[in-house]
């Protein structure tokens, strides 16, 4: 059965549906922004009889989608009817139409500078008669006050305000054209007292006029009964305007619409609202501020389709009769505004201990989050654990899982599944009621020789090992300053992570690229500390560290707490620290995933080229998949 017609629609029959109300937007459409030359043009493309493309509709009255609607711009709300149609695609071209074609033909624009604009649009009745060129230009775009100046304003150099000024320069207004009886009084009066206008008079009105009054616009209407998914998909494939539709933006219009709400309320729910008040919780926490509102739907999805799967099975249900846990796109779009109010509010809730968990992970800001997709499911899983999750007990074991994921890197690619099992797994696995070990501990696996591959935070285990180097149980110091690395004074003292063996001294001892890049050649510190390595060795920096009020033991001591062992530094043996830094490295890692490192490192290669399994992978991306793209980072 087919889903869709293919009405054709006259101008003047889509401007009486907008102007009563039967032609309505949906309300996830964006504001009219065409600037007067598209404007203009269009208009041309109507003169000439050439196609302006197909809209597309969607028939109201369906129990699958409802959508709020809103009046196309320039068009009253008072008195309209109900919408029986909503123009999903032709938005701009419909929006100019209206509002240059009807009422006093004045359009709110602007020009190619943004510069805002209120015009009026007339016909060259000459020019409309003549060659392909002629009639380019036979669209004239004129201020709304019909008057044309010159000479800063002290000349006018046209003046159309009344009908005999518009006869006598032979512009007809377009709201004129489009109405047959106007059109033919105009004209008359055009020719009246100039017989030499007749021939014109006659020839415009039975090709011109002709043509344009009975132009017709193409239009695709979806049938009522199309689903919310299918609306989504369709508006991006047709979009003249180049914009993806997010759920967000559909979720806004379906929200709005909901009547039993607006019957419990007096108004309708605005999503952008609700999401304001989640922004102002997450923009407490710099470590949260990135975070969009298509990961915290995904999330909210999660929550809902997993409520109603422990329903189900509850219930005895089996088979298909048991929902799926999921954050696809179809079931974030299929969500009930009761449901949305019930879990959005605990998922704001937990927000807070979500970015307590990353700070105390020694993740500080939003571009040290190794995947943002596993923050939304640390999100989900907080959220179901509750105040729990602040636990000793639970926070150790989700601190295995987390650095499972980021070091084993597991949630580069499209999540939607792994979101699932995270949230069906974690839980009862975090609080020891279940001794199943989650999926993505059991898939987590971390090669030694990655080590000399991660370069740069374009990969999320780089930035993860970054931030488990200050994660020890023992507290990382600074190498001069004697203060703990953590969240009091990681921004104070600009921590970042810079080369152990400086990049200048490793040029001049034609240390290996990859060597000195590597992971294993940088650990955190403040910029003041950075600043006193220079580019010298370690055997000389560290006379100066020693210098700044420090015992030598001191300064061993905190060096030591980066999983670096002191001694290779004041020799300046930088074959010696690397090797010796590399096992540590390991050790580390090894107790924070909870299960044992492949070793693959081939000692032989440190002294020549990196081998291929050392080279930088291509970025990971991190983000959920109906998310944005990852940021680039510099690389350090």
């Amino acid at each position: 059965m087919s889903t869709f017609q293919t009405p054709q629609y006259t101008i003047v029959e889509l401007l009486n549906k907008a102007q009563c109300g039967e032609l309505q937007l949906p309300d996830f459409q964006r504001p009219y922004r065409w600037d007067d030359e598209r404007i203009r043009s269009l208009l041309v493309t109507i003169l000439r009889g050439h196609p302006m493309g197909v809209i597309m509709t969607l028939k109201t009255g369906g129990h699958n989608v409802r959508f709020k609607p809103r009046p196309i711009t320039g068009i009253g709300h008072e008195g309209l009817k109900e919408p029986e149609l909503l123009l999903l695609d032709g938005q701009q071209r419909t929006t100019s139409m209206v509002q240059a074609l009807t009422g006093d033909g004045v359009v709110d624009t602007e020009d190619a500078r943004h510069h805002k604009l209120r015009r009026r649009y007339f016909v060259d009745v000459v020019k409309a008669l003549g060659d392909v060129r002629e009639q380019e230009d036979a669209v004239v775009s004129l201020p709304d006050s019909g008057i044309v100046t010159g000479n800063i304003g002290r000349d006018v150099v046209l003046d159309v305000t009344t009908e005999e000024k518009q006869h006598a320069a032979g512009l007809m207004p377009a709201t004129v054209l489009f109405d047959s009886a106007r059109c033919f009084a105009w004209m008359m009066g055009y020719q009246q007292g100039a017989p030499e206008r007749m021939a014109v008079t006659q020839q415009f009105l039975s090709t011109v006029a002709q043509s344009v009054q009975t132009y017709k616009v193409s239009a695709i209407e979806l049938d009522k009964d199309i689903s919310k998914d299918a609306v989504a998909t369709v508006f991006e494939k047709v979009n003249t305007g180049g914009l993806r539709l997010d759920v967000f933006e559909l979720l806004t219009a379906t929200f709005a619409g909901d009547g039993a709400y607006f019957k419990e309320t007096g108004e309708d729910f605005r999503l952008a609202e609700d999401w304001a008040r989640t922004e102002e919780v997450l923009h407490k926490y710099p470590v949260l501020k990135e975070m969009r509102s298509t990961d915290f739907l995904m999330a909210v999805s999660v929550l809902i389709t997993l409520s109603k799967r422990r329903t189900a099975l509850a219930a005895g249900k089996t088979g298909k009769q048991v929902p799926q846990t999921s954050a696809r796109r179809e079931d974030i779009l299929s969500m009930s505004l009761d449901d949305y109010r019930t879990w959005a509010p605990q998922l704001r809730e937990a927000l807070p201990r979500v970015a307590r968990h990353l700070r105390d992970l020694h993740i500080h800001e939003s571009r040290g989050i190794p995947y943002s997709s596993q923050v939304v499911s640390l999100m989900i899983v907080t959220t179901l654990l509750g105040e729990r999750a602040e636990e000793h007990a639970v926070r150790a074991r989700l601190n295995q899982w987390f650095w499972c994921g980021v070091l084993g890197e597991l949630y580069g690619s499209t999540i939607t599944t792994q979101l699932a099992k995270d949230a069906e797994q974690l839980p009862d696995w975090s609080l020891a009621k279940s001794s199943t070990t989650p999926e993505a501990i059991i898939r987590a696996s971390f090669a030694e020789s990655r080590l000399g591959s991660l370069r740069s935070r374009q990969s999320a285990a780089y930035k993860g090992l970054y931030a488990l180097i200050m994660a020890q149980q023992t507290p990382v110091k600074d190498w001069m300053l004697d203060q703990k690395l953590d969240f009091q004074s990681y921004d104070e003292l600009q921590v970042d992570i810079h080369h152990v063996f400086p990049k200048k001294w490793c040029e001049d001892n034609a240390i290996e690229y990859w060597r000195r890049e590597s992971i294993i050649n940088k650990t955190p510190l403040a910029k003041k500390t950075n600043i006193r390595l220079r580019g010298d060795s370690p055997a000389v920096y560290i006379d100066r560290l020693d210098a700044k009020g420090l015992s030598a033991e001191q300064v061993d001591a905190q060096i030591a707490t980066h999983a670096i062992d002191p001694a290779f530094l004041r020799a300046g043996d930088f074959d010696g620290y690397f090797q010796d830094r590399r096992r540590r490295l390991v050790d580390l890692i090894e107790s924070a995933m909870g299960k044992s490192v492949v070793r693959d490192w081939d000692v032989d290669s440190e002294s020549t080229d990196a081998p291929a399994n050392f080279n930088e992978p291509a970025a990971s991306t991190g983000g959920v998949s109906i998310g944005g793209e990852p940021t680039p980072d510099r690389t350090l």
